[in-house]
């Protein structure tokens, strides 16, 4: 019997900072479901705003899931040129970030 099949899941919470306007939250939108197609270790990335009637998000407002095969993977993403232009375009606009790994089953 084979064993099924585990991604790494590597998701990113923002939190903006107050100044920030709409046209540069979506200009970051733009620019980080881009990567998956400048990154070929990404085998998805989905994102999409908190909706959630609990209130328990803390400020984070935008959620990212990037899917990968492997730590390698994921690790071969972090220092890759295309994310750290996006981790510098990022940096100046968030108040907080959340990273969390975990394999899925």
């Amino acid at each position: 019997m084979e064993s099924p099949t585990r991604n790494l899941r590597h998701v990113v919470l923002l939190q903006f900072k107050a100044t920030i306007t709409t046209t540069e939250i979506a200009a970051i939108e733009e620019q980080f479901g881009a990567l998956k197609d400048k990154i070929e270790q990404i085998q998805a990335l989905e994102w999409g705003l908190n909706n959630s009637p609990e209130a328990l998000n803390k400020q984070f407002t935008h959620c990212f899931l990037l899917t990968f095969a492997s730590e390698e993977d994921r690790d071969a993403y972090l220092p890759h040129p295309a994310h750290q232009a996006f981790v510098a375009l990022l940096k100046p606009t968030v108040e907080d970030v959340l990273v969390i790994d975990y394999w899925a089953g």
